[in-house]
């Protein structure tokens, strides 16, 4: 049998790269998912263009930020994944050490010590690197043990992911460390994480969530979770956010009121109408066919994701790459909750529209991770 005949007969994900996207493999790209992420740019761009009151300058300043995360995305995308397997642990540990770094001599801005002031570089989150080095210290953590995990591994994996949550919760900054902790536990449960410890831990929440309540949360996260349940308590100062949000949202109907014609962000009612309630900007400008446009787009990338995850050849990679895809979800649920009011504010972006440049390379960066784990494969024969 010639090596043609025997690469036809292999399932199509086995077989290689073809002539028609070689040049795709060789530049270890992944063309579909590149194709659904500059979809989402382009359409966040024109969002951003009305959310920010027609402000060029926002709009190349965020064209920069994508820029440099393509860049990123694309250095990424050339390592191959044994190379995440082997230095997981150590860039999960500087990334530990800075944190730590952080309570003691630490940048302060707006309430918060979030930043470390590093010379040549300047103000530095170093949060933003957990994003990536928890899930995959899991992921590598869980790669040669038996699954599903037993209890021991099990209180194992949750103490890789608490303990830089909990660093970040001091600063305090509950948004990401309620990002990360999602991250790390995503890939707990794609181990095979039996729904019976799933149920229990649910019930431990529920219980302990009171005593966070009163005696771990900050005097503004108490403010934020009292809002999410009475907005119309305050309706002028804490509920205010949420409820020219939900105005905004129920007033776009199903076409909405035309781009660049909304009321409530360009006349002042919708605060952070560029960064975290710009969904509210789309949905009343495009209404419910534009938010229907972005989810098709958001769905399509996810699943590209996790079809990459699912044909990767090792389990650190499946993963990792799991991983990676549901945080993206994440991102998307959580921001459209708060908007909504169906969840508590947290300060999370809407992925890749919002404007702001951390979180857009972070992004993009798990993205260069995914199409690494996918054009590095090895022909199975």
């Amino acid at each position: 049998m010639s090596g043609r005949e025997y690469l036809r007969q292999l399932p199509s994900h086995q077989r290689g790269p073809s002539n028609r996207d070689d040049l795709a493999f060789r530049l270890h790209l992944d063309m579909p998912l590149l194709a659904g992420l500059f979809a989402i740019m382009i359409y966040g761009q024109f969002i951003l263009y009305s959310a920010s009151g027609e402000s060029i300058d926002m709009l190349l300043r965020q064209g920069t930020h994508f820029l440099i995360g393509f860049v990123v995305l694309f250095f990424l995308a050339q390592i191959p994944p044994r190379s995440f397997r082997f230095w997981s642990p150590v860039v999960y540990s500087i990334g530990l050490l800075m944190l730590i770094l952080v309570l003691v001599v630490g940048t302060e801005a707006k309430g918060a010590q979030r930043w470390l002031s590093l010379p040549m570089i300047g103000r530095f989150q170093p949060a933003e690197i957990m994003k990536l080095a928890v899930p995959a210290l899991v992921a590598w953590f869980f790669r040669d043990r038996a699954l599903p995990p037993s209890l021991r591994d099990i209180v194992l994996g949750l103490m890789i992911i608490l303990v830089p949550a909990l660093l970040i919760a001091r600063q305090p900054d509950l948004g990401t460390a309620l990002l990360i902790s999602m991250s790390g536990l995503v890939i707990l449960f794609m181990a095979g994480l039996s729904w019976r410890l799933i149920a229990l831990a649910v019930s431990f929440v529920s219980i302990a969530a009171p005593l966070m309540y009163f005696y771990v949360m900050h005097d503004y996260q108490r403010r934020r979770v009292d809002t999410f349940f009475n907005p119309e308590a305050d309706p002028l100062g804490a509920g205010w956010n949420i409820i020219q949000s939900k105005t905004a949202i129920g007033s776009g109907g199903l076409q909405g009121k035309g781009w660049l014609n909304g009321t409530q962000s360009r006349l002042d009612f919708l605060p952070e109408s560029h960064t975290d309630f710009i969904f509210a900007v789309l949905s009343e400008e495009l209404g419910l066919l534009g938010i229907l446009l972005l989810f098709a787009l958001y769905l399509f990338v996810i699943g590209r994701s996790l079809w990459i995850s699912y044909h990767a050849q090792d389990l650190f990679s499946r993963l990792f790459g799991a991983g990676l895809a549901l945080t993206f979800f994440i991102y998307i649920l959580v921001n459209v909750g708060m908007v909504s009011g169906l969840l508590p504010v947290v300060g999370v972006p809407l992925p890749m529209i919002s404007y702001g440049g951390t979180s857009i390379v972070t992004l993009l960066a798990g993205f260069g991770i995914l199409m690494s784990i996918h054009t590095h494969r090895r022909l199975m024969g």
